[in-house]
């Protein structure tokens, strides 16, 4: 989950801190004030579309309680968001952009992208695991935003695994904006010093534990920000942690990844799994959360429209990537001892999260829903004191690669 800034925690579930204005029913078009006419999601785009609100709404054990609407924070406020303030719905807005915001705006598009690929994908992967489904928790805030959380939990497959779709409308102060961008220092120029920051961003984060020990974990987010004064950008990634090293794994994964970024810029792979290598570190002990992918932050040097074509590809990329390696190592013989690893590696990917996630930090900065914020971290894991793989075991190849990243394609 960084974790949304990551879920969330990826930076959506961080950005699980999300409010609504006053929504109508999902099933009908809705006028806002300035007189557009917005229609479903399902609706946009023609037939192909994938139907967000239907699958939201037929997902087991729905909550059915609905929020008030209120008024819009604005920079002299003071903190709009808090754990408490996300209010479950019985119906998923036919979009969680505010009404005065067209379908072609950014923030539209954007959500739209996020709302298809959270089905695609919860759906994969419950065809994956061939027995436990997604739980969904629809949420808003009464002054803007929301989000639709989906958690797997006891599959045959997976012991944990969630996709969260985030919007938020709110204000944060200004260390957050700085944790959640690598220039955050531009982004509040021109402010006075305590002055919070107005702000809009949207964002699909997912973290999956398999079961088997062979079988990698796998986290990814994409995300689009605002602030009122005009600033914009895009980031994301996706990254895959391993227990084991299984080289032909790690080159189908990173190999998916380079082609859809060397379809839109040659420089990005080397670039963005650079980064990937040096977010991904735990400083503290010296090695990698994982075997990396790619990671980008702040990005604004194109077109919104350049930069969106590659988010949103990335987004439909997401299951190629990864699920055919948990197909090939879903029913693995393991022993113990292998499993007893796998817990430990959790435990490094729990110190990532609480400490160093961009994601974690954002999002309990801003008041996010810890539920989401927190939907990263495995069920089980384990802590032994200072364990020390086998020398030449299999434990202590990946360990090498932990310490010293390669390049798998």
């Amino acid at each position: 989950m960084p974790a949304l800034a990551a879920a969330v925690a990826s930076l959506l579930l961080l950005l699980s801190s999300g409010s609504t204005d006053a929504f109508t029913s999902a099933a009908r078009p809705r006028v806002s004030t300035s007189g557009y006419i917005h229609q479903p999601i399902a609706n946009v785009g023609g037939s192909r579309r994938l139907d967000a609100v239907a699958m939201a709404r037929s997902a087991p054990c729905y909550r059915r309680r609905v929020a008030m609407a209120a008024p819009a924070p604005t920079k002299e406020a003071g903190p709009s968001i808090g754990w408490d303030s996300h209010k479950a719905v019985d119906s998923v807005p036919e979009s969680l952009v505010r009404g005065v915001e067209g379908n072609e705006s950014m923030r539209r598009r954007f959500e739209k992208a996020c709302r298809e690929a959270q089905i695609a994908i919860c759906k994969a992967v419950e065809d994956c695991d061939g027995g436990a489904k997604f739980h969904s928790d629809a949420w808003v805030r009464a002054d803007g935003g929301g989000g639709i959380s989906m958690v797997l939990k006891d599959g045959k497959v997976w012991e944990k695994a969630g996709c969260n779709l985030s919007v938020v409308y709110g204000s944060m102060p200004q260390e957050a904006l700085q944790a959640a961008t690598e220039r955050g220092v531009d982004r509040a120029k021109g402010l006075k010093p305590g002055e919070r920051v107005p702000f809009f961003a949207c964002g699909l984060s997912s973290v999956m534990h398999p079961r088997n020990p062979h079988c990698p974990t796998m986290h990814f987010n994409y995300r689009y920000f605002e602030t009122e004064g005009g600033a914009w950008w895009f980031g994301g990634g996706m990254d895959i942690t391993p227990s084991y090293l299984n080289t032909e794994d790690m080159t189908h994964f990173h190999g998916t990844l380079k082609r859809v970024c060397d379809k839109h810029d040659a420089a990005y792979y080397p670039k963005f799994k650079k980064w990937a290598d040096e977010y991904f570190l735990i400083k503290h002990r010296g090695e990698t959360r994982g075997l990396g992918g790619i990671f980008f932050d702040d990005q604004n040097d194109k077109s919104p429209d350049q930069h969106f074509a590659f988010s949103e590809e990335l987004l439909q990329t997401v299951t190629e990537a990864y699920l055919p390696i948990i197909e090939k190592h879903k029913d693995d013989a393991y022993t113990e001892e292998e499993k007893k690893w796998q817990q430990i590696r959790r435990g490094r990917y729990t110190e990532f999260n609480l400490v160093y996630d961009r994601g974690t930090v954002f999002g309990l900065k801003t008041g996010g829903r810890i539920e989401s914020i927190l939907m990263s971290l495995p069920e089980t894991a384990r802590w032994e004191y200072d364990h020390r793989p086998v020398e030449g075991s299999p434990e202590a190849e990946i360990m090498e690669a932990f310490k010293s990243p390669r390049e798998w394609v």
